[in-house]
């Protein structure tokens, strides 16, 4: 299984059928910068294209996240997104992947860093770059904004602690406890971040609301499934099963080799919820008249939704650009040079 899977999906279903995501002017250099900050924080070391992080090109979803936002805000966001996957590759290797009471051992040590505001002396290059990248995002944005963002990370640190466990034990996880696990282990606090970048901040009885939360969780969980279609056989491969083709082949009980029939399982749950965010979202004028918001918060509520709505497509198409999932010096496929030819 990989992304032509979900590059064929671009063709059928409505939510990402527009055309391929808009890019940032500045992206070329967005990139340079990036870059430049990931070597000298320690994060990627050596020959970029030796490395998952090195080829994954984080600047370029930043870019198709936010295609009109200031240069300095993107370049954040990219940053964060460089931090989370090296602390994913962390996650997900010996001697983390399979134990619980590691993965909190490390994000307490992060998050330590992050509530006394510096690092400790000789810690690793994780947590001084987070330390770094608090002290830009917090600034300006509230105590609650501060809270909810902390309270992200915690989730993501159960998470990842509960597949370490399944791994060590070897469980699969159920297909109706799978959704909420991965929307925690999968980076749910940069959700959060659209607020930052776009220099706007969500009232918490908006975000309170059932239809808020569907939209986030949807769009959420579209990603994250979409990440799994492409990573898929490289977790396979390892024997980890925290993805959506694995989970429903577990428990619908098809062969692992039956691929067309996962995928098409997969296609469909994907599909049915990009639906999900879409419905919320056309609901959502309605829940803004009721809680009688103002015209400014009407404004960055709008704004925020249409990044969300925006991010599977930008993220589908970022995948077909970055070498994330791909072993090095691997010529893409035939796939995804088409959909390489299409891309801006």
């Amino acid at each position: 299984m990989d992304i032509s899977l979900l590059l064929s999906m671009t063709d059928r279903v409505p939510a990402l059928a527009a055309a391929p995501s808009a890019m940032h002017p500045e992206s070329w250099r967005l990139g340079a910068q990036v870059e430049t900050w990931a070597r000298g924080r320690g994060l990627v070391l050596g020959d970029p294209d030796t490395s998952p992080l090195g080829r994954a090109r984080c600047e370029r979803l930043a870019a198709r996240v936010f295609p009109t936002a200031d240069l300095a805000a993107v370049d954040l966001f990219a940053r964060w997104l460089t931090w989370t996957l090296a602390l994913d590759d962390t996650l997900d290797h010996p001697p983390l992947a399979d134990s619980g009471s590691a993965v909190h051992a490390l994000y307490d040590d992060l998050l330590r860093a992050m509530r006394r505001g510096h690092a400790r002396p000789g810690a690793r290059p994780l947590e001084t770059a987070l330390v770094e990248l608090w002290d830009v995002t917090s600034t300006g944005m509230s105590r609650e904004w501060r809270r909810r963002f902390m309270l992200q990370l915690e989730a993501h640190r159960d998470g990842c602690a509960e597949e370490a466990v399944n791994r060590r034990v070897r469980q699969v996880p159920s297909e109706a406890q799978f959704a909420s696990l991965r929307r925690r282990a999968c980076g749910p606090f940069l959700y959060d971040l659209v607020e930052p970048v776009l220099g706007v901040e969500l009232p918490a009885r908006l975000l309170r609301t059932p239809s808020w939360k569907t939209l986030a969780h949807s769009v959420a969980d579209v990603v994250a499934w979409s990440n799994d279609v492409a990573s898929h056989d490289l977790e396979a491969a390892r024997g980890d099963v925290h993805d959506l083709p694995a989970v429903l082949a577990h428990a619908r009980g098809v062969d692992p080799g039956d691929a067309d029939t996962i995928a098409a399982l997969v296609a469909g749950r994907i599909a049915d919820r990009l639906e999900d965010a879409w419905t919320a979202a056309r609901r959502l004028p309605e829940m803004l008249d009721r809680l009688e918001l103002t015209v400014a918060q009407r404004a960055a509520a709008a704004q925020v939704v249409k990044v969300l709505l925006d991010v599977p497509r930008a993220h589908v198409d970022w995948l077909a650009e970055s070498g994330r999932y791909e072993p090095p010096g691997a010529s893409p496929a035939p796939g995804r040079l088409d959909a390489l030819a299409s891309l801006r």
